[in-house]
């Protein structure tokens, strides 16, 4: 007599058994089974494939260990778009999104030359010119590896923008891959600004993403002056520098604009009400 096997588990069960919050759970059975959140939930009661469970349990112990969701399924939601993420960029943050919408709304009608300083997966500079097709961007990063994923992003979101020359990606740390005298109307940064010590580094999802799209020197202000210091060289009269930064960085980053003598100069709240950015405009010759 052959042994029965176990019947394998349903979908339900394997979301209830793993001790994940429900949401995440859910996220990573869509990836594992290629399958919508709508058919999970209609199909619930079904079993699920060996492979599949077995695939979705190797998932749970790494979230389990603290690994991101978003570098599990290798993509993350930003702006409605979904971008590709791996351990070599930060996981865009919904804080992000809204340095987007004040961009967005900063800048004059019509055709704007902008620039994204360390543009990681490439989701500031490529939301911009999904949505603003007047719009050119420049995007600058050191890493090679995170150019490599902003640029197959850009491929399969706004591949006319690369096609067009709307959209280029140049390698090099902050300002260098600049030749002198490239100015533009707006520049925008979602910068490293944790410092170097901080222990959050070293907790929960932090612990897996680049050290070098976190931190920032002791105080966690080292790129921000590296990018203010270079603003005054590559900003048009009257265009605007627009940065994210720590929610208790808003007075630094204040005393680095007007030090640099960008005038204008606001610090902004995020949506739950810290202060989270920080703009400023380069005055009118006269």
């Amino acid at each position: 007599m052959q042994p029965t096997r176990d019947p394998a588990p349903s979908f339900d069960r394997l979301i209830a058994a793993c001790r994940l919050p429900r949401l995440e759970a859910r996220v990573l059975l869509e990836h594992v089974s290629g399958r919508s959140r709508e058919w999970l939930i209609a199909h619930g009661d079904e079993s699920a494939a060996g492979a599949v469970g077995a695939r979705f349990e190797a998932l749970v112990r790494r979230r389990q260990d603290g690994e991101p969701v978003a570098y599990l399924v290798g993509r993350r939601e930003f702006h409605g778009r979904d971008f590709e993420v791996g351990a070599e960029v930060l996981i865009p943050r919904p804080e992000t999104e809204e340095l987007v919408d004040l961009a967005l709304a900063s800048a004059e009608a019509g055709s704007t030359r902008v620039l994204d300083l360390g543009t990681g997966s490439g989701c500031i500079a490529i939301t911009f010119v999904c949505l603003r097709p007047e719009w050119s961007v420049v995007a600058t990063d050191r890493s090679r590896d995170a150019l490599a994923i902003a640029r197959r992003n850009a491929q399969r979101l706004c591949p006319r923008a690369l096609t067009d020359g709307r959209l280029e990606f140049r390698e090099g740390d902050w300002w260098a891959p600049l030749p002198a005298g490239e100015r533009f109307d707006l520049i925008v940064s979602n910068p490293p600004y944790v410092a170097d010590g901080d222990p959050h580094l070293r907790r929960g999802d932090l612990r897996f993403e680049p050290r070098g799209a976190l931190a920032s020197g002791s105080d966690g202000l080292a790129a921000l002056r590296t990018i203010c210091a270079g603003a005054g060289d590559r900003l048009q009269p009257g265009a605007r520098l627009l940065v994210e930064h720590g929610f208790e960085q808003g007075d630094a980053v204040r005393a680095l604009f007007a030090a640099v003598g960008l005038v204008e100069v606001r610090t902004l709240p995020d949506a739950a009400g810290l202060d989270r950015f920080t703009g400023g405009t380069m005055p009118l010759e006269v």
